[in-house]
């Protein structure tokens, strides 16, 4: 199940596991090697209260890994249109924050997280900026009273795929609970798109894995990933129709906003509308768990 609760933030349910996203941006100034290109960043957090292993404070190992692999699958596949961030060059482009809440450990966060990342990125807007002052160089962000926030350029969906080895039994698991993750020898997660692009491969422990059970699962992601995608896209296009019935109040007296300087942080406030976050779009999205024979001999 994901819900969408407001633009750019989502919860994602898979079996006994809840994960939240949520997606905020703000006006920054870019890394001088890349000054047109905007920024993208993930965070998690595992309370105590998702699982009593969980330590609050300093993000642990696992933490640190569900981080790294949604961050590899988003980044090194270029998923987000980073240059369409850009506001204006070596000056002002938007780094976009996707903060990652564990509220249940069911098993298979990394799943669960890649599709609440995913889903907050599909729903969140921006504002729309433009240049004014005597020397172009002054950047106006307008509110959604004025105009119409701008969605984020996502190219495509990378997927997150996690397979459980269990040797003794010679059985390929896909989405292993918690139960069955403390028992598993190995596990592996196969980041891919809907095309059969591979995006990002992350082994996890355990036993090696012969290559042709690697080209087993990367089939048997490809073909899944193809369904949660399609899933997805369907459960946005509802949200996006629900969202346009819902009308923001537009308010003829509001004016730009002028972006302010602080501690090499650039910040913008925009009044919105509470009429912009009344409702929300619940959608359901099922992925049926499936053991496959494997001979794990090489």
């Amino acid at each position: 199940m994901v819900t969408y609760r407001e633009d750019g933030s989502s919860e994602v349910q898979l079996g006994q596991t809840r994960v939240m996203g949520i997606v905020t941006a703000q006006l920054v100034q870019p890394y001088r090697d890349r000054p047109k290109e905007g920024m993208l960043s993930i965070f998690t957090e595992f309370s105590p209260m998702a699982d009593p292993s969980f330590e609050p404070g300093r993000p642990g190992e696992l933490a640190v890994e569900l981080g790294r692999i949604i961050d590899r699958g988003l980044r090194e596949s270029r998923a987000v249109d980073t240059e369409s961030l850009c506001i204006l060059a070596g000056k002002f482009v938007w780094a976009v924050r996707i903060d990652i809440h564990i509220l249940d450990n069911g098993g298979n966060l990394v799943d669960a997280a890649n599709i609440a990342a995913l889903a907050a990125l599909l729903t969140f807007r921006r504002p729309e900026c433009s240049l004014g002052g005597e020397d172009g160089q002054e950047v106006i962000v307008h509110p959604p009273e004025i105009r119409e926030p701008l969605p984020l350029m996502v190219h495509h969906l990378p997927i997150a795929i996690t397979f459980g080895f269990f040797s003794n039994e010679s059985i390929l698991l896909i989405d292993p609970t918690h139960n069955e993750e403390a028992v598993m020898n190995g596990r592996m997660t196969t980041t891919v798109n809907a095309n059969g692009d591979i995006c990002a491969i992350q082994k996890g422990g355990g036993e090696g894995v012969p290559q042709r059970v690697i080209m087993q699962c990367l089939q048997l992601a490809t073909s899944k990933a193809a369904s949660i995608t399609k899933q997805i896209k369907d459960a946005v296009e509802a949200f996006n129709t629900e969202r346009a019935l819902r009308k923001i109040k537009r308010h003829p007296t509001s004016t730009g906003v002028d972006v302010r300087e602080k501690q090499n942080q650039y910040t913008c406030n925009i009044p919105v509308s509470l009429e912009h976050f009344k409702s929300k779009t619940e959608v359901v999205i099922t992925r049926t768990r499936k053991h496959y024979p494997l001979n794990m001999a090489a």
